[in-house]
């Protein structure tokens, strides 16, 4: 009975995710066609991640160690270990952003439009599809457009999760232009929604996300950024226990 339930509120997620994006659908795609209105866009992503989450039974509850100033561009940086951090990082970024993720993403109706507009598909297999991400990003950071990075590269296979190895773009991108990186610790999203819910379903609760002050990078160069990746690991690892 257990499993049914949990199963039943799966669907009952991915049905309230159509139902918002087809009801916000004119204003998503009005704003995703120009980058003058990606800072609208992001407005409506916000509304529309709040709205599919909250209704199925989601609630996203935000620690902050420090205030953060997001008049500032930041690389952030999170675990990712469910379907559900992405609606809880477009909700705490206030921002403008864009996300960095799997290209395989494009083929997805909702995941699409973004990745097709405002966010950077990657393709980790391929030099060519890592050189073009990453000089995008270079573009956004310049342009004071935080950058949201999952550096584990994708979604632990193995039950609970536990944090993987993190990939080495974000680290020396940041130390490159001087920014903040920001680590988000995400401890529980596993346990009300694990990757998209396929094996065990999904249930509501609460999330917790621990949003870390921010990690300077000034004065770094790049033999430093091994450094700057295992403390950013660390801290987020912290969170996690």
């Amino acid at each position: 009975m257990k499993r049914l339930l949990k199963r039943s509120h799966r669907y009952l997620y991915f049905i309230n995710v159509f139902f918002y994006f087809t009801l916000l659908y004119p204003f998503l795609y009005y704003f995703s066609r120009k980058r003058e209105r990606y800072p609208t866009l992001n407005k409506w992503r916000r509304l529309f991640s709040y709205l599919a989450t909250l209704s199925s039974g989601f609630r996203y509850k935000y620690h902050f160690e420090t205030p953060i100033d997001w008049s500032q561009s930041y690389i952030i940086c999170a675990n990712h270990s469910s379907n559900l951090d992405i609606p809880a990082m477009a909700i705490l970024v206030k921002g403008n952003y864009a996300f960095m993720a799997k290209e395989e993403l494009l083929h997805n109706p909702v995941t699409g439009l973004f990745l097709e507009t405002i966010d950077i598909p990657l393709n980790r297999n391929s030099k060519m599809s890592s050189f073009r991400a990453f000089k995008r990003a270079e573009t956004y950071l310049k342009s004071n457009i935080s950058v949201i990075v999952f550096p584990e590269g994708g979604i632990s296979e193995h039950y609970p999760p536990q944090l993987g190895e993190f990939k080495n773009g974000p680290f020396r991108l940041a130390i490159e232009y001087n920014l903040a990186i920001i680590p988000v610790s995400i401890p529980d999203n596993y346990k009300n929604m694990w990757d998209d819910g396929s094996k065990y379903g999904s249930r509501p609760g609460i999330c917790h996300i621990c949003v870390h002050a921010p990690v300077l990078t000034q004065g770094l160069t790049s033999l430093d950024a091994d450094d700057l990746k295992v403390k950013v690991f660390n801290l987020i690892n912290s969170g996690l226990l």
